[in-house]
């Protein structure tokens, strides 16, 4: 709980310290964002709008935002709350935490947000400020990992950690659903709401490869209840076992991702 009573789930100072880690290798095990990427890209495709001024928020590498460079937008912001992760990025760059957003109101046409804003403490307010920073008929539009995404690791996870250790502990984070996500945008105050979900499936070699690929997209566990302790190697081994033997499709592994996608205008 922070001074102001709200009740924590995410360390946001770790949140940024995992993307510090991974700014260097990101492009690397970036594979999820860039596909969720092309899907937003995509959804915006149908949209008769032209925008003037993008706010690319959690950018991470800010490639949200070279793709609106590159299409002629004349004001193109990247922000993330790692500085380091904005410096491959050819625009504006603001390091910026999307719970405290330092921007006026009506500063942009349209913001975008890709698998950032599922880190976020205070959703409901986070979303206020998002409506604020748009001028009127602006439109927001952002990707959360979501539902039961990684539910192979969960539940692998889940069982090698209650028979070596004989209990668990908050290993991955809690992710939103599509109903509360719908919700949210409604009690936001926006126009339109829509939130709609599609499942991500990438391939890996082991399970050992996928927590490298979480790792080296900055997605590592930041929940304020994780344990302390290291893992210990038979919980791993156990986790890799049984991630195998119930999920194995060939020679890889499924590593199943559901992204909420929500979109609404400033009225």
């Amino acid at each position: 709980m922070d001074d102001s009573g709200q009740i924590l789930v995410f360390d946001r100072a770790l949140v940024r310290a995992h993307r510090n880690r991974a700014a260097a290798s990101f492009a690397q095990h970036g594979a999820l964002f860039d596909e969720v990427a092309a899907q937003l890209i995509e959804r915006l495709a149908g949209i008769k709008q032209k925008f003037q001024s993008v706010l690319d928020l959690g950018a991470h590498g800010g490639a949200l935002a070279r793709h609106f460079a590159e299409q002629g937008v004349p004001f193109v912001v990247a922000a993330d709350i790692s500085e380091k992760m904005l410096a491959p990025a050819r625009t504006l760059r603001v390091a910026a935490d999307e719970e405290f957003l330092p921007f006026a109101p009506n500063s942009f046409d349209l913001i975008v947000s890709n698998l950032s804003l599922h880190w976020v403490n205070d959703l409901p307010g986070a979303l206020r400020q998002i409506k604020n920073a748009l001028r009127p008929g602006g439109l927001f539009l952002a990707s959360l990992i979501a539902g039961s995404s990684l539910s192979e690791l969960r539940a692998s996870l889940l069982e090698a950690e209650l028979k070596i250790a004989q209990g668990v502990s908050p290993r991955l984070s809690p992710a939103i659903t599509l109903q509360t996500a719908a919700a949210l945008l409604q009690h936001a105050g926006f126009r339109l709401p829509v939130a709609d979900m599609e499942k991500v499936t990438l391939e890996y070699a082991d399970v050992f490869a996928l927590m490298r690929d979480l790792r080296g997209m900055g997605e590592s566990n930041a929940h304020c209840l994780r344990a302390r302790k290291p893992i210990r190697r038979q919980v791993f081994q156990e986790t890799a076992r049984l991630y195998r033997n119930r999920f194995a499709e060939g020679a890889g592994l499924p590593a199943t991702f559901e992204i909420v996608f929500m979109h609404g205008v400033r009225g």
